[in-house]
């Protein structure tokens, strides 16, 4: 489980490669609060691209990085049952929420959404199943590249991708939606869920699939 405390993030430009850096100060991690409630409701924002059943009774909000591989095994594994037996049959609605813990995460999250709500889903698919491949370069300039090669995978041109990775406004738009997300929900690991306005951190499909089945009433 990756931990993090709210960075204070200034959005810059990138001289050359990726697009836009961020920069950060952190401070150390506080202690891990497991039962801890949010206090703000579970609803999406128009820049969610929920997913499921959205007059379902359960909604499931996913806090986590694509680099994070924590996050990639659990969107690898029990994700794909969840959506399976979950999602897909519409008895949950289910939000996706990025954490940029690092300017890669930032860069692929705005790649992510370059396709819109279209391709956004199928495209984090692709960044957490090749995510040693795209984001263990050293270089930034590769990451970048990396990135630009799986955003093309996905049926978009390097024009395309060179616009989203140099939208400023959409950079800073992203990193206050996390900021105040992550806030709100009081996240301070990664993968954590806000299950109806209830905190959890990363579960097996059966631990996840126990809760879900209890706020379901089944």
């Amino acid at each position: 489980m990756n931990k993090f405390v709210l960075p204070a993030i200034a959005v810059a430009a990138a001289l050359g490669a990726g697009g836009w850096w961020y920069s950060s100060q952190t401070t150390p991690a506080a202690a891990d609060s497991t039962n801890a409630q949010t206090a703000s409701p579970v609803q999406a924002h128009e820049l969610d691209f929920p997913i499921g059943n959205p007059d379902a009774p359960v909604t499931v909000v996913e806090y986590s990085s694509f680099t994070c591989p924590h996050c990639a095994n659990f969107n690898q594994g029990p994700y794909e049952q969840l959506k399976a037996d979950f999602i897909d049959t519409g008895r949950i609605q289910y939000i996706k929420r990025e954490v940029y813990f690092d300017r890669y995460g930032l860069w692929a999250g705005m790649v992510a959404r370059c396709g819109g709500g279209e391709r956004y889903h199928g495209i984090a698919e692709l960044l957490y199943e090749q995510q040693r491949e795209w984001a263990g370069a050293n270089d930034p300039a590769q990451v970048a590249n990396n990135l630009r090669r799986l955003g093309r995978q996905a049926g978009m041109n390097d024009a395309e991708l060179n616009t989203c990775l140099e939208d400023a406004d959409k950079a800073l738009e992203l990193t206050e939606f996390y900021q105040a997300n992550a806030e709100a929900d009081n996240i301070r690991a990664t993968p954590t869920f806000v299950i109806n306005g209830q905190q959890y951190h990363n579960m097996s499909y059966d631990e996840f699939a126990n809760v879900l089945t209890e706020k379901l009433g089944e």
